[in-house]
């Protein structure tokens, strides 16, 4: 391969993004290089764009534009009285596009235990959370956090910081996903399944 700095540089760069590896990174190089007009310089406009003009919200945690007000937490026309509180932006992601709830978001950007993202208390947005309670109409906290031990750990700290608030908290339930089989389930989700089975 051609000694090209600028090629390598890409190949680091795209290689740590997630699921990709060197050699995903080189075909999508290629790929770019090869429609310069229709992939490669739009790409590099809005990436730019991105860059200048969107920001995690200092209050919710969500992506909002420099220019405007957060579309979660400071829209006025919003009244909800529900907040959800999830690990990273993907997951308000992904269970916006199941339509199942309708209510605020509330992203604290990782875990108390994460430490590959050098997270800890002071870094995730739980004093701000405390205050979106205090200062809406909140009735309702949902735990929307993954099922890790980080995830649980960050629910139980964030129930505790909020015992003084009056505010119901909720836990999203937790077994066996719709459609898994019980033979190929590991012994945690078993556990959690029977732990959390209902009457019927």
């Amino acid at each position: 391969m051609q000694n090209l700095p600028e090629i390598d540089n890409l190949i680091k760069l795209i290689s740590k993004l997630p699921g990709l590896g060197p050699k995903s990174a080189k075909r999508i190089i290629l790929k770019m290089i090869n429609n310069r007009q229709e992939i490669l310089r739009p790409l590099a406009n809005n990436l730019s764009d991105v860059f200048k003009n969107i920001e995690r919200c200092k209050i919710c945690g969500t992506l909002k534009s420099n220019n405007n007000p957060c579309n979660n937490c400071e829209d006025k026309n919003k009244k909800f009285s529900k907040i959800c509180v999830v690990e990273n932006i993907s997951d308000q992601w992904a269970i916006e596009s199941s339509s199942i709830y309708q209510g605020y978001y509330h992203i604290l950007g990782g875990t108390i235990s994460d430490s590959t993202n050098g997270n800890n208390r002071e870094n995730l947005l739980i004093n701000s959370l405390i205050e979106r309670i205090k200062n809406g109409n909140i009735d309702e906290v949902i735990l929307a956090t993954s099922a890790t031990i980080e995830g649980q750990t960050t629910a139980f700290y964030i129930q505790d910081s909020l015992k003084n608030t009056n505010v119901k908290i909720s836990k999203l339930a937790q077994g066996l996903p719709v459609g898994g089989e019980i033979e190929t389930s590991d012994d945690g989700t078993l556990i959690s399944a029977f732990k959390n089975r209902r009457d019927l």
